[in-house]
């Protein structure tokens, strides 16, 4: 039992040198459809932001401008997480489609465009709960990801169309490879609309532990291998209309991260960490 307890602790400390913890309990499968139907996530973990999260350009002071209620389980099968998104002003669908001066290809469905430009979230996984250089991003592989979930434009819809964009590394074409066929072949899935009457939109995530979660080469999470910590960021990307976000990189309004540094938080290292638990979670105080 004490070598059991010593090596899960070793793991959690490869997940992400920072201290941001969740945990994924075994529930109930949602229906990925963008819309968080009455009972679908209670068996979840919920959390919240992007108070006390980090913003890589202008902070968000207002939870009406910005903000989000998330939920995180899985089914023994699938990770799945919820995200119900309060934003004053959609991208592309209360402003026009504007472009960034760093990229007037950024809405090009190919490693031209920039996948995350828009209304987005991101999800980045370190499978492995390694890392080999403090510098080392995801490698774009089952062992380390980063994906991206945006509200106006998807692979598999095109522009206009929400859904799942393959994320980064873009300059790897084996990363983008994998990115393409996970989605084409629904090893992940997302769903996101914008809320009836409009102030925001939900989205819904489901993420195939075979082949999206490689603990090892060639091998994949499942239940059978009992609670295990994984390295995890989430983002929350915010554009508004082009003046809000003048001088910020792409004229963001808000990016925010679960956890990081403004400048490091796609560093795996900076990452902090999902348990994924195989019991069900214990019912709190009614």
């Amino acid at each position: 039992m004490r070598c059991a307890l010593l090596f899960a602790a070793s793991l959690a400390a490869w997940a992400g040198d920072f201290p941001q913890t969740m945990e994924a309990f075994p529930g109930q499968t949602p229906n990925i459809d963008g819309v968080l139907a009455p009972g679908e996530w209670t068996d979840a973990t919920s959390f919240a932001g992007v108070t006390g999260w980090i913003s890589t350009f202008s902070p968000v002071t207002d939870p009406g401008d910005l903000a989000v209620k998330g939920y995180v389980k899985h089914d023994g099968r699938r990770l799945y997480f919820g995200f119900d998104v309060t934003d004053d002003v959609l991208y592309g669908i209360d402003t026009p489609r504007w472009l960034p001066a760093e990229n007037p290809r950024a809405h090009d469905l190919t490693r031209a465009g920039f996948p995350w430009f828009g209304d987005e979230m991101e999800i980045l996984m370190n499978a492995t709960n390694r890392w080999s250089s403090p510098e080392e991003n995801a490698a774009g592989n089952g062992q380390s990801w980063q994906m991206v979930c945006n509200l106006t434009k998807s692979r598999l819809g095109g522009i206009g169309a929400a859904g799942l964009l393959e994320g980064e590394p873009r300059s790897s074409l084996a990363a983008w490879t994998t990115y393409q066929r996970w989605i084409q072949t629904h090893a992940m899935d997302c769903a996101a609309k914008p809320k009836p009457g409009g102030k925001g939109y939900v989205l819904e995530w489901a993420i195939s532990f075979d082949p999206c979660l490689e603990v090892a080469p060639g091998q994949f999470y499942s239940p059978r291998l009992g609670d295990r910590p994984m390295g995890l960021n989430i983002a929350l990307g915010d554009l508004d209309e082009k003046e809000r976000g003048a001088g910020n990189f792409g004229n963001f309004h808000h990016e925010d991260w679960w956890t990081g540094t403004p400048k490091g938080r796609t560093r795996i290292k900076e990452w902090g960490t999902l348990w994924i638990r195989t019991a069900n979670k214990k019912p709190g105080p009614r």
